[in-house]
């Protein structure tokens, strides 16, 4: 899917938003500024959150509560060890009643469960590619 501007990102991720449930736990690929951040705030705003979605770079996690479900959003960016997840309580936030996602999953490589979702976001100059795989 080819996304021309932000607010296409915001509706892609409200489309994408129709597809989780609790229990889901999705990865998003992408260099910096690809729009990973963008794509969850459209989820969340499809599930009537509002407010600010900000990117998790420097506490590594934003939790949100949208109509009793609880999602968490994880920017593993400035990991340095997948180690620190374990300090965290990742596994406290990776459960079947939460939805997660997590941006820069391969920092924590080795702690991290396989994603149920695996959205890829591809830079094309002033565009985005928007790649979502299911499952393998």
């Amino acid at each position: 899917m080819n996304i021309k501007d932000e607010q296409a990102m915001l509706a892609a991720g409200g489309g994408l938003a129709g597809q989780l449930r609790e229990g889901t736990l999705v990865f998003l690929a992408g260099d910096l500024g690809a729009g990973k951040t963008t794509l969850v705030r459209g989820v969340l705003n499809a599930w009537g959150h509002v407010g600010s979605v900000k990117s998790p770079t420097y506490n590594l996690v934003e939790a949100y509560s949208i109509n009793g479900q609880a999602v968490f959003h994880f920017d593993l960016y400035r990991l340095s060890d997948p180690e620190e997840l374990e300090y965290m309580g990742i596994r406290d936030y990776l459960n079947e009643k939460s939805i997660c996602f997590v941006e820069w999953p391969e920092k924590g490589k080795g702690l991290l469960p396989s994603p149920d979702i695996l959205v890829e976001i591809k830079i094309n100059g002033s565009e985005r590619e928007l790649l979502i795989y299911p499952p393998e």
